[in-house]
């Protein structure tokens, strides 16, 4: 009601100036005094304050129908508040006439609905961006321009064909205000589809060739089934732009579109027409630099790329010049992470003459800069120093734009903050004294996670109990106070693992330190795991718990951050020891039932990792990682015969009386005499030999940006394992053996293996085509896969991160390099979807179809399969 009576004394001093102006007749008018004044219709404006300001009162003269009179109507209908105003005389006595002023108030609304959208963030954005809230007061003006305006919106995205119908409501309300309710139904139909694109002028770049940079605007083709041919305006105006990058790319500076012309050919398609103008090629001239003081010509020469004589290409040389993208090299990039945060550079035409252009590049270097002082806030549970020591910008340290870029990726990379909401912020940058303080702004998520989780699979119901705390704090331990509800904030992670089925318990604990010590990034990394398993029966789906398999395993390792070759980089060293111990367990993987193996073993590992700058959804960089694993070469210095075993009398069978006997049982000679295999393999296998090589790679690329945290990323993946034996006559033990097919989740076992994600097929199918069905469970000592992942993130909010995808996989197993052949793979391709929440980790399911057939399954491909992804890396 203020601000309605505030409108109104807005236009008072304009009402008093026309109740003083001079009144005249209209038409056959006629003098009048007025005597009473009413004021009726729809209105929550008092009566008293609407006569006042339209500057009528009894007693005064004025012509009816007058000048006067029609002054304080216009004026009442350019406030915009009313939808109708009439004045009526209700009575006449002598020239005594009394008035009544009949106004309808404009309706507010009360609440508005939309139909035809499926998106609730659309009809959100629409009732924001046409001011649709309740109180709004409801013209015609605001229906019509709201109607335009939502026309016009999709018809900029390609629905030209858009209906938009808006209708009011009234609200019966108790309180008399006039208020509507607003129904809008959109009916946006289907994009409009290019029917040709057409260009005049071009001469020295083809037709195709344009349409070929053209990535996002494309005409309709039966052929070309992957792109769409549906018109978006602001794909088209940046295909424009890229079509004259393409030009200057090419050496013709001048180029440019004079005209487009969209041409509407009926509801479902356009045409384009394009008239370009392409001017002249040019090529570079001489190239002078000005104002370098901290590196040479030649220097920054080398940096440009670009000499005398070549085609003039404008992009590059724009990229070659400015580009602050860390991994691009750039003259600007030169001094921005060499200390120099106020260079400036500047390209500059000096000369054109001919087809040849002379450029200088006219530098300000600035004066060198210095970081003062570095902060961060945001961080409550994760202590500073956790933060501080994984930081490359440090107070003193000369400015590096790539140490900023850098620490951001090593903060987020840590798991314990929001690494979409890392935003560094330059304090107090002063170039006269050439200093700057740095503050790390930071956004805490959950560092634990807990892995509760049943389910039936494997032969009877699984359960599983995993807590991990990422963000432990060991030395809270001896403090009361630190817990909440558990010691967190020094970077540490402690987790606990425990899993039990009819047939099998697991029991696994693991301990790392990434700083030891505090002062160097040297990891310290132990574990500690336990597994029985007994020997189940599918068939009768029973397990026999007088036949066992105890599995014990302990680690310890060393990690370290190189400096070389580049900061990306650590290597690791563990030490591990397995003791596997058989009890009755003959299955067909091992060929001693009753016994034991021990597995001593170190294994080197080098990753270098430059992803960025989300862990769980990184958009740009490479993931290099190279382990192998050696035990030591035993038959070197033992003196056993590994190739005569089978001959040496200590293995042979024999009866309970110690006599030679035959596979029947029959007594034979020495010369008859046969192995006793069980023997024969418990002392190959007594301690395990071999050696295990792995190579990984994966390459994540940007492909399109459709705004903050909705980048299409493609995820190029490839891997290799090889496991080999020193010794021939001993061969390749039953155990770290590679099992392809599934979703890749470790299996119960701690034998060593491997489980090799390979979507589309089942857990540990793919196995070597020359292999029976019995031997499936054998594993392989080769392996190759290769996939691309095309993904898009739904949201990368602290509460979760979901992103679908999309996939293509192959790989295949191997027995030997004389079987090896990388291109006779088992392909698959599918869709799937990734949840990462900070308390349950990754989480996600998978649809994939094989294309090849599998040893035992049906013949054909082997169709669809579901996976469903629980804790694997991202």
């Amino acid at each position: 009601m203020t601000k309605k009576i505030f409108t109104l004394f807005a236009f008072f001093f304009i009402f008093s100036i026309a109740a003083k102006a001079q009144d005249l007749p209209l038409g056959d008018s006629k003098k009048y005094t007025i005597g009473e004044i009413k004021v009726t219709g729809t209105t929550t404006y008092n009566e008293k304050t609407v006569l006042t300001y339209t500057g009528l009162k009894s007693g005064q003269e004025l012509y009816i129908p007058g000048e006067k009179l029609r002054n304080v109507i216009n004026k009442l209908w350019s406030l915009d508040l009313f939808s109708d105003i009439n004045f009526y005389i209700t009575n006449v006595e002598g020239n005594v006439a009394d008035l009544e002023l009949e106004i309808k108030e404009v309706p507010v609304l009360n609440q508005t609905t939309f139909t035809g959208l499926k998106k609730k963030s659309d009809r959100d954005e629409l009732i924001d961006e046409n001011s649709l809230k309740p109180g709004t007061k409801v013209t015609e003006n605001l229906i019509t321009t709201t109607r335009n305006y939502i026309q016009n919106k999709y018809k900029k995205e390609g629905y030209f064909n858009t209906d938009v119908y808006i209708q009011t409501k009234p609200v019966e309300d108790t309180t008399g205000a006039n208020k509507v309710n607003m129904l809008v139904n959109v009916n946006k139909g289907d994009r409009v589809k290019i029917k040709s694109i057409d260009f005049n002028g071009n001469e020295q770049l083809s037709d195709a060739k344009l349409k070929r940079n053209m990535k996002n605007t494309k005409q309709k083709n039966i052929i070309r089934f992957w792109k769409r041919s549906k018109f978006v305006r602001a794909d088209y105006q940046e295909d424009k732009t890229a079509l004259i990058n393409k030009y200057k790319e090419e050496g013709f500076r001048d180029a440019r579109i004079v005209s487009d012309t969209l041409i509407k050919n009926d509801k479902e398609t356009i045409s384009l027409k394009l008239d370009i103008e392409e001017g002249n090629r040019y090529y570079v001239g001489n190239i002078d630099y000005l104002g370098n003081a901290a590196y040479t010509d030649e220097q920054l020469g080398k940096a440009l790329g670009v000499e005398k004589g070549d085609i003039y290409n404008g992009v590059l040389i724009d990229e070659r010049i400015q580009s602050r993208e860390p991994n691009k090299t750039s003259i600007a990039n030169i001094y921005q992470n060499n200390g120099y945060l106020f260079s400036n550079i500047d390209l500059v035409e000096t000369n054109v003459y001919n087809d040849t252009i002379d450029f200088e590049v006219r530098i300000l270097e600035g004066k060198e800069a210095f970081f003062d002082e570095i902060r961060v806030t945001g961080n409550n549970k994760t202590k500073d120093h956790v933060i501080y020591r994984e930081m490359r910008t440090k107070p003193g340290q000369k400015y590096s734009q790539q140490a900023v870029v850098s620490t951001i990726r090593e903060l987020g990379a840590l798991g314990f903050f929001d690494a979409e909401q890392l935003n560094p912020e330059f304090v107090d940058p002063d170039p006269r004294e050439g200093t700057l303080s740095l503050e790390y702004q930071v956004v805490e998520s959950g560092a634990s996670q807990i892995e509760l989780q049943g389910g039936y699979g494997g032969g009877g119901f699984i359960g599983t109990l995993g807590l991990s705390f990422n963000n432990f704090s060991i030395q809270g331990l001896f403090d009361k106070d630190a817990y909440d509800p558990i010691p967190m904030g020094d970077g540490q992670t402690l987790s606990l693992r425990a899993q039990a089925s009819t047939f099998y318990q697991t029991y696994s604990l693991s301990f790392r330190e990434p700083w030891l010590g505090g002062e160097e990034p040297v990891s310290l990394s132990t574990s500690f795991s336990y597994t029985r398993q007994f020997l189940f029966d599918y068939v009768e789906r029973e397990a026999d718990k007088t036949r066992s398999f105890d599995i014990l395993g302990v680690s310890i390792g060393l990690g370290k951050r190189l400096r070389e070759p580049d900061q990306y980089a650590t290597i690791s060293n563990v030490v591990g020891f397995q003791r596997y111990d058989l009890n009755n367990y003959n299955t067909g993987l091992f060929t001693f039932g009753d016994g034991h193996s021990n597995n001593l073993y170190y294994q080197l590992g080098i990753v270098r990792d430059n992803t960025a700058f989300n862990p769980i959804f990184p958009t740009q960089g490479s993931k290099f990682d190279f382990s192998a694993k050696f035990t030591p070469p035993y038959s070197l210095w033992n003196g056993v015969d590994y190739g005569n075993l089978e001959n040496d009398p200590e293995y042979q069978l024999r009866d309970d009386n110690g006599n030679l006997i035959d596979n029947n049982g029959n007594r034979v000679t020495s010369e008859n005499s046969v192995a006793d295999q069980e023997k024969v393999d418990q002392k190959k296998y007594n301690w395990l030999e071999f050696y295990k090589i792995k190579l990984a790679g994966s390459w994540y690329e940007t492909l399109a940006n459709f705004g903050p945290s909705s980048d299409l990323v493609l995820r190029t993946h490839a891997e290799f394992g090889f496991l080999g034996a020193y010794n021939s006559e001993r061969g390749i033990p039953p155990f770290e053996r590679y099992y392809l097919g599934g979703d890749g989740l470790g299996a119960f076992s701690l034998d060593g293996r491997e489980t090799i994600q390979l979507r589309g097929y089942p857990n540990q199918s793919v196995v070597p085509i020359d292999r029976g069905v019995n031997d499936r469970d054998d594993g392989a000592v080769i392996y190759n896969k290769f996939s691309l992942e095309l993904r898009f993130p739904i949201t990368l909010k602290p509460a979760a991160s979901i992103y679908a995808l999309s996939f293509l996989e192959a790989g295949a197993t191997y027995d030997n390099f004389r079987d090896y052949n990388p291109f006779q793979l088992n392909r698959s391709a599918g869709v799937g979807l990734r949840v990462f929440m900070p308390t349950f980790g990754l989480l996600g399911i998978d649809f994939g179809y094989g294309f090849d057939e599998i040893v035992g399954g049906q013949p054909g491909p082997n169709g669809w399969e579901t996976h469903f992804i629980i804790g694997q890396q991202f």
